[in-house]
């Protein structure tokens, strides 16, 4: 098959490109870096000229929810008339467990606005929820670090790795739209206190951790069980031990936070 994996530079992108390949597929890389912008629709027509299949991991740095759900509207609208005029058949993209339960983030807001505009529209569709992936702990660390403490929401999640999400949307958009995938989540739930302490211990970074709902990307609603996946989930095999065991002291926060990254945003806060 001829697959476009648009977002291709990014965290969850790049090992999606690979797992493709792997497949025996031929791979057409979508982002700005090939010459496509999903704002405009600049590109797309050339890009997707032949593609049998689309799967959509793109994201923004935006929280606002307005102008988060004006990336997402303007790029969804984009991408899905290019690929109706393409003949695609399979739009597969990659959303959030809990979006629908979580009111207050600006970011959640625009993903449920690209999650409704994709099941109305014109091309056969899979989405696919995921929990938090292992590099987020990191992120949020950089983002409210200020004068050596940095605060971090006291969350129970169940994240995954990125590797084991790559290898389901390659396995997805290879076949049938589903609609509605089953949640996919990591084999273990985790402390995201914990996380972020264990991942800045691999690195020696003695920035002090401060537990609290302020100030943060997640608000006291995502307290509790939120932001577990549902009890038919789907659950990847690599555990965060073997996810920290595997780098140690190789957690680059600064590359996490290049926005071509931005799909790690797995509150993607993604």
């Amino acid at each position: 098959m001829r697959i476009a994996v648009v977002g291709a530079t990014g965290l969850v992108g790049e090992p999606t490109v690979g797992a493709l390949e792997h497949r025996g597929h031929a791979v057409v890389p979508v982002s700005r870096s090939t010459g496509v912008d999903l704002l405009t629709g600049a590109g797309l027509e050339n890009a997707l000229d032949g593609v049998d299949a689309v799967v959509d991991v793109t994201n923004t740095v935006a929280v606002h929810p307005a102008e988060a759900e004006r990336f997402f509207e303007s790029a969804t609208c984009n991408l899905l008339a290019a690929e109706e005029r393409a003949g695609v058949g399979h739009h597969v993209v990659l959303s959030i467990v809990g979006l629908d339960r979580i009111r207050g983030n600006g970011h959640y807001h625009g993903k449920r606005r690209q999650e409704t505009l994709v099941q109305g529209g014109p091309v056969p569709w899979t989405i696919q929820r995921t929990t938090q992936f292992f590099e987020l702990p990191a992120m949020v660390v950089s983002w409210t670090r200020s004068h050596g403490a940095a605060t971090i929401p006291p969350l129970l999640i169940q994240p995954v790795a990125v590797q084991d999400v790559a290898a389901v949307l390659a396995e997805l958009v290879t076949g049938p739209p589903r609609g509605w995938a089953p949640d996919l989540a990591g084999p273990e739930l985790q402390d995201f206190v914990d996380m972020a302490r264990r991942i800045l211990a691999t690195g020696q970074d003695h920035t002090r951790l401060v537990p609290s709902w302020r100030d943060g990307p997640f608000g006291v609603e995502a307290a509790g069980e939120v932001l577990l996946p549902g009890p038919c989930a789907r659950l990847g095999t690599t555990t965060f031990d073997s996810w920290l065991a595997r780098s140690p002291g190789t957690v680059d926060v600064d590359d996490l936070l290049d926005p071509r990254r931005s799909d790690a945003l797995h509150p993607h806060a993604h």
